[in-house]
């Protein structure tokens, strides 16, 4: 006989709140679970890979009520298996055009960043030009460079 979890014990390992499962198997996401004795939720082996499985579906925002429409899909049976591949492979074609539009904006971003820390190297100099001149300090074993440099007038 497999180990069932409680519903506290579930919510640890997903990082779900009780609340948001009862909430899960309320609207269909989860199928009923056991009870024990006193009636409080036991969930198998099976449960919680289902719970895994759904919340990689959150990830890739995918809406409830399509998560609802493929849990469905799955209660029907194996008569179901092309449509839940179907609606699993167009969500992936959603996941992956959002991912590269993603890396278009975070592309962009690095130009906008590059451009500012280029802008406050290109400000940093000019406000170092502008301070006062430093003093040469100067060689004395260098008095030919000193006798190049041009006199006052």
């Amino acid at each position: 006989m497999e180990p069932h979890l409680s519903i506290d014990e579930v919510a640890r390992r997903t990082g779900l709140t009780a609340h948001t499962l009862r909430y899960y198997e309320r609207i269909g996401l989860i199928a009923p679970v056991g009870r024990a004795g006193g009636g409080q939720r036991r969930y198998a082996a099976a449960d919680l890979a289902w719970i895994e499985f759904l919340l990689r579906l959150r990830t890739t925002r995918m809406p409830i009520s399509k998560m609802q429409k493929f849990a469905r899909l799955r209660a029907a049976g194996d008569a179901t298996m092309a449509e839940r591949r179907g609606m699993l492979e167009a969500h992936l074609a959603e996941v992956l055009a959002e991912i590269d539009a993603m890396r278009n904006a975070a592309g962009i971003l690095q130009q906008k960043i590059g451009y500012y820390a280029a802008a406050e190297g290109e400000a940093a100099l000019a406000l170092s030009c502008m301070e006062a001149p430093r003093p040469m300090a100067l060689d004395p074993a260098a008095p030919a460079e000193i006798e190049a440099l041009p006199a006052r007038q």
